[in-house]
C-alpha cells in the first residue's frame, strides 16, 4: 500500500510540475482568465452541482426500492458524464462553414441513443435484481427516536 501511495504522489507531483511549466509562459491576461475559470468551476461545483447531486441522492434513497439504488446511481453518473462531454457540440452541427467535416454528426441523437442505452442497462439490472429476489421493499428508513 505504501508503494502505491508513493507512486500516486509521484504522479501528482509530476502533473503539478507539468501544469506549472504550461502556466509560466502565459501572459497576465491569460493567467487571470485561467484563474477565473478555475475559481468559477469550483464555485459552480460547490454551490450548484454538489447540492443538486445530494438532493437527488437523498430523494432517490427515499423513493426508490433498495435494489434500485446502485443501478440508478450508476445510470445517473453515466448520464451526467455523457451530458458534460456532449455540451460543447450540442446544437453546433455544421458550425464551421469552411470545413464541413468538423461537427458533421447529429450529436443530439448520439446523446439520446447513448443515454437510452445506459438506462436500458439500468432497467435490465433492476429486473435481474428483482428476479433474484433482492430486497425490493420501500427504501424509506424507519424514523429514529
Amino acid at each position: 500500500m505504501t508503494t502505491v501511495r508513493i507512486l500516486l504522489a509521484l504522479c501528482g507531483v509530476t502533473a503539478l510540475w507539468y501544469s506549472v511549466t504550461l502556466l509560466l509562459p502565459m501572459s497576465n491576461a491569460d493567467l487571470k482568465s485561467v484563474a477565473m475559470w478555475f475559481a468559477g468551476g469550483i464555485l459552480l461545483h460547490d454551490f450548484v452541482f454538489a447540492p443538486l447531486c445530494a438532493a437527488a441522492g437523498y430523494t432517490g434513497r427515499r423513493l426508490l426500492p433498495r435494489a434500485a439504488w446502485a443501478p440508478v446511481a450508476y445510470g445517473a453518473v453515466c448520464t451526467v458524464t455523457l451530458l458534460v462531454v456532449a455540451v460543447p457540440v450540442l446544437g453546433r452541427e455544421n458550425a464551421v462553414a469552411g470545413n464541413p467535416s468538423i461537427l458533421d454528426r447529429p450529436y443530439a441523437w448520439g446523446l439520446i441513443v447513448a443515454s437510452a442505452t445506459v438506462w436500458t442497462v439500468v432497467a435490465v439490472v433492476m429486473l435481474r435484481n428483482r428476479r433474484r429476489g433482492r430486497d425490493l421493499h420501500c427504501a424509506a428508513p424507519s424514523p429514529r427516536r
